[in-house]
């Protein structure tokens, strides 16, 4: 484990950035290109524009990269923050959403000085197994609208991207430079294209943005009525997404076979909820899909910061 400071160290930069560059960007480029329709997804349900969620989706993944504790982890949408966040936008908008997340952020930073984190290892490993269970049906669950009123057209490109996916790592050489699913992503898209089959698309679900975030900081009365609106559900985002967070670590400890520092976790997810809610964003967790991206880490060694 290093530190915030020691991670900036000569010898750290070489072995967390660029010791193996080319696994790292293949590996990245496939949970970019699999995020955005997540990111648009979850926004829908959070009751906000996609756009924030594409924006949010980029800087946390950026700063969290810095700041995180848990190389080969990425931060970036859940249904169970979407859920969270929908009853407070519902009710009292979007400033009061980006209040609560940066009070969010001062409660994970608080939680890592508090040492929190460190609690992890008292969590059982049924525990665990259950989480990663848990996560596999809400994926399941979640694509399941996706595949309601369409043509038979969408199950054959489905069984057509599994087959990719599972077939493609046996083939000589190329199978283990090339991770499947960015093969899968580029063949189908060429060939929906070339054959014009009429398919959903990630323009279907919401505009993707051309502008860059700007900052701001949330417009809303400074007083004790505000803070009584978002403390409850500021506790409950911290609590939900440093949970998801802390477990995932966990996993990809136990994949990886190495250690993280998982109060380091903590602040830094804290930190990186800070600075993209001053973007006017907000706070986003990988959690929902990690399963998919940390099998893709496993297989193309996505197990650096960069």
């Amino acid at each position: 484990m290093t530190t915030l400071f020691q991670q900036f160290s000569p010898t750290v930069i070489k072995q967390q950035w660029f010791s193996n560059v080319r696994g790292d960007v293949l590996s990245g480029l496939v949970v970019a290109l699999a995020l955005i329709p997540e990111a648009i997804a979850f926004s829908i349900i959070a009751g906000v524009d996609p756009q924030i969620g594409l924006y949010a989706s980029f800087c946390i993944a950026v700063i969290i990269s810095f700041v995180g504790g848990r190389p080969a982890m990425i931060s970036a949408a859940t249904g169970a923050m979407a859920l969270v966040l929908a009853g407070l936008v519902r009710d009292h908008g979007l400033q009061y959403m980006l209040a609560a997340t940066l009070l969010t952020g001062v409660l994970q930073i608080i939680a890592g000085w508090l040492k929190l984190g460190s609690l992890m290892r008292f969590v059982a490993r049924a525990v665990v197994i259950g989480f990663v269970n848990a996560l596999a049906i809400l994926i399941f669950m979640a694509q399941l609208p996706e595949l309601q009123n369409t043509t038979w057209h969408t199950y054959a490109l489905v069984v057509a991207g599994l087959a990719i996916i599972y077939l493609f790592p046996y083939v000589p050489v190329i199978g283990k430079i090339i991770p499947s699913p960015l093969v899968t992503i580029i063949a189908l898209t060429l060939f929906t294209l070339w054959q014009g089959i009429d398919v959903r698309t990630v323009g279907d679900m919401g505009q993707l943005p051309d502008t860059l975030p700007v900052f701001l900081l949330p417009d809303i009365p400074l007083n004790l009525d505000t803070l009584w609106i978002i403390l409850p559900y500021s506790f409950s985002l911290a609590a939900v997404g440093l949970l998801e967070s802390l477990m995932t670590a966990t996993i990809v400890d136990e994949m990886t076979e190495t250690d993280s520092d998982k109060n380091r976790e903590c602040k830094g997810q804290g930190i990186a909820n800070i600075i993209t809610d001053f973007c006017g964003l907000f706070e986003r967790y990988f959690e929902s899909d990690s399963d998919g991206c940390i099998s893709c880490s496993d297989d193309y060694g996505l197990y650096r910061h960069l």
